[in-house]
């Protein structure tokens, strides 16, 4: 064969083959819009085919950890202090909630909140949900209540159901942050309440974020502004509770996009703390920031700066 028959051939395999990687990468977008093969699979092609943000100065904000993270591939393309150990307060229950998940045969599963599951919690002054001792639940309820309200009591009727005690719960926490390659994270308790070895890095809980978020029942969770609950036998007409992120962000729309969920989270040793995801176009992006002690919601602002400055930098990439 000649080298001009060589090299025809070899550029005729080479369309067959792009054409063929079209084919399918469309046939993928077609099931996951039309037969709910998750979203995942709408990431990815979008994060294949269309061009993201590679890099983006998000200086100039009131948190002193952050870190903005492309959700299809979790290549970090902004960073303040991302690696630098800090306290991650109620971020923690992104943790809880999917090692819960992950460990509950049947989200149905009815769960009965006890005395001793939350006595001591009461004298820490932990958020709750609004569940009573003595109250049965679904076990999808509790994960709502972990995520939403950010109620600790829930927190602990999982742990101890599942585990047969927080403590043996978190160390499931703490296998599944080494299996994340977690490596600046260690947790002490599955509520974010500080404890001085309870840390955690904004890049590690952006990693976390990223793999939890490929969890269809997770992603529905952390994108509900509210949850109604099932009837119980102390709440007869159920009760809602209402997402700590969403009733302090009355717009959710940035520039190009909208902010989709988060997890907030506070100690006065943490500050202000918020893990959220956003779409822009259509390409989501993971913003985790901690340390903000500014009044009012420093770290929701934060967000939103962000999300529209990362806007801008994608309407300069597309053209607009």
């Amino acid at each position: 064969m000649t080298k001009k028959k060589r090299k025809n051939s070899l550029q005729s395999k080479i369309i067959i083959l792009i054409a063929e990687i079209l084919v399918v990468v469309s046939l993928l977008l077609v099931f996951s819009q039309n037969f709910g093969f998750g979203t995942q699979i709408t990431i990815w092609i979008n994060q294949l085919t269309k061009p993201s943000v590679q890099e983006l100065d998000i200086t100039g904000i009131n948190s002193s950890y952050a870190v903005l993270m492309q959700a299809g591939t979790g290549k970090v393309i902004g960073d303040i202090n991302g690696d630098t150990q800090m306290y991650p307060a109620s971020m923690t229950k992104i943790m809880t909630t999917i090692v819960a998940i992950e460990n509950l045969s049947d989200l149905d599963q009815q769960i009965t909140l006890t005395n001793d599951m939350v006595a001591d919690l009461y004298a820490q002054d932990a958020t709750q949900a609004g569940f009573q001792p003595g109250e049965t639940a679904p076990a999808i309820d509790y994960l709502y209540g972990v995520m939403l309200p950010s109620g600790a009591e829930c927190c602990r009727a999982l742990a101890v159901t599942i585990a047969g005690s927080e403590d043996a719960f978190v160390d499931l926490m703490n296998q599944k942050a080494e299996k994340l390659g977690l490596d600046n994270t260690h947790f002490c308790n599955t509520t974010g309440l500080h404890a001085d070895n309870h840390y955690s890095t904004a890049k590690d809980i952006a990693t976390l974020l990223h793999y939890a978020l490929k969890n269809d029942t997770f992603r529905e969770i952390i994108e509900s502004p509210y949850h109604s609950t099932q009837a119980t036998n102390v709440h007869p007409d159920g009760f809602t509770f209402y997402s700590t992120m969403f009733k302090n962000l009355s717009d959710t729309t940035v520039i190009d996009g909208q902010i989709l969920g988060g997890k907030t989270g506070f100690t006065s040793e943490a500050g202000c703390c918020l893990a959220s995801f956003a779409e822009i176009d259509d390409i989501e992006y993971i913003l985790v920031t901690a340390g903000a002690y500014q009044a009012g919601t420093p770290h929701i602002d934060d967000a939103v700066k962000l999300y529209n400055r990362l806007g801008e930098a994608s309407s300069v990439l597309y053209g607009k």
